[in-house]
């Protein structure tokens, strides 16, 4: 959260009257500033550079640093001072560690927002245009800010068959920011306050494969947390106290073939403003995130909601695209909710933040009913052998702009009337069922 020295005594009540009927749920990437209650960092829209923003890079030191060409294999390594990295790569060096432990158990990051949008504090960092390549090994961070493996500005980070486990507050697992990247292969991360997998400001690229990602503990701390562009492959992702993945801005999360859940807590369908949900892509207007198309594209594998709508897409445009997946729904909730918000986490204002989604079903069998709010959009394909059981707008609301079209090879079977505003392509494949659809108010023969 950025900094503010003054908070008005009526949104402090209001918030208390939210956090007690509710859980905070984002990830919200950026920072979590102890003294709003764990509240998430850019959740009031704060841009960058402000209030609070750190004004300057801040990486701090490293207790180990690296040199170009060096080779660890065995051995501890450990850092217990503040804004300190038990090891740490910078410049341009070229370096590995192989099969080496590194502890992060003492020691606390300064400043929140540069423990997460610079590595500060992490167990392990390689920033500028370090190359490092860590094979093996066990990396545990338990302190504040502690990140596990993060991988800042130019620096690249190939990581394999290594053990990652982080405790901390305001910390995940494997990071990258700043425009850094990272290559993992079958790793184990375990996270308890932020993501598994993750990035922050300035983002980056990620490609994962194979490995087990698992966060507990806080609703904050979903599987994948996405403001950069990042493909799992392979690999089982389970985030046991929130949702499974979030994409915000300009971003993209591309799973195949991964066995994905969630468990976002608090109570699906209350009066509380926020939305218990599964998947979302969004716009927190932080400054964390480019504003632009969210896409979140999977192919194969399993995606499990315990609790809340599948996807949630609200204040930003976005694709979301199934390509043969199997999709588990929670009891009573949406397949797809495109909704504004109350605009009260700087989510946009209300009234004019809604979502809009090109929604694509790929050799897909789904069944979920979807809704789309009268300030949201949506345009869905379903083609390729697809099979959509549900219903639309069954309340009658009439979305911005809702669009179905379905191609030859495809059905759409119907559970409830629906409302759309157009239709296209194969109508002859629409099952009835009963019921009746409504395009652009005049029912459908």
């Amino acid at each position: 959260m950025k900094n503010r020295k003054f908070y008005p005594l009526m949104v402090f009540l209001v918030l208390l009257v939210c956090i007690s009927g509710c859980t905070d749920t984002q990830e919200d990437q950026t920072s979590i500033d102890s003294t709003y209650n764990g509240m998430p960092d850019g959740e009031m829209g704060m841009p960058p550079g402000g209030a609070g923003g750190s004004a300057s890079v801040d990486t701090g030191t490293g207790a180990y640093v690296l040199t170009d060409g060096e080779e660890l294999t065995g051995g501890t390594y450990a850092s217990s001072n503040d804004d300190e990295n038990a090891i740490r790569a910078e410049g341009e060096v070229t370096a590995t560690l192989n099969d080496v432990t590194v502890e992060k158990t003492g020691g606390s990051a300064s400043s929140s927002d540069a423990s997460s949008f610079y590595g500060l504090n992490s167990a392990i960092l390689a920033l500028d245009n370090a190359v490092l390549y860590i094979n093996g090994g066990l990396v545990t961070a338990t302190t504040e800010g502690s990140n596990g493996v993060f991988a800042y500005d130019g620096a690249t980070i190939y990581i394999e068959d290594t053990e990652i486990t982080v405790s901390g507050g305001n910390a995940g697992g494997i990071e990258v920011a700043g425009g850094g990247t990272m290559y993992a292969t079958n790793l184990n991360v375990f996270a308890t306050v932020k993501a598994a997998i993750r990035s922050d400001r300035g983002g980056g690229t990620m490609v994962v494969d194979g490995g087990t990602y698992k966060t507990s503990g806080s609703s904050g701390a979903p599987a994948i947390y996405s403001t950069a562009d990042i493909t799992v492959s392979n690999a089982v992702l389970t985030a046991e106290t929130s949702e499974a993945v979030v994409v915000e801005g300009l971003n993209s999360v591309t799973i195949n073939n991964c066995e994905v859940m969630g468990n976002m807590e608090g109570v699906y369908g209350n009066e509380c403003s926020e939305n218990i949900h599964n998947v979302m892509l969004y716009q927190s207007m932080s400054g964390d995130a480019d504003v632009g198309t969210s896409s979140f594209t999977m192919t194969g594998g399993s995606l499990v909601s315990n609790n809340g709508d599948m996807f949630y897409i609200t204040n930003t445009d976005s694709i979301l695209t199934l390509n043969n997946v199997d999709l588990t729904l929670a009891d009573g909730t949406y397949l797809i909710l495109i909704a504004g918000n109350d605009g009260s986490r700087g989510w946009g204002s209300a009234g004019s933040n809604g979502g809009t989604c090109e929604v694509n079903f790929n050799e897909e069998t789904v069944s979920g009913d979807i809704m789309v709010d009268s300030i949201s959009e949506m345009d869905l394909s379903i083609s390729d052998g697809s099979s959509y059981t549900g219903a639309i707008n069954s309340d009658g609301t009439t979305a911005s702009a809702l669009l179905v079209t379905i191609d030859s090879t495809s059905t759409w079977t119907l559970t409830g009337d629906s409302y759309i505003t157009k239709l296209s392509g194969n109508t002859e494949n629409i099952v009835l069922n009963g019921y009746t659809l409504y395009e652009g108010g005049v029912a459908f023969e």
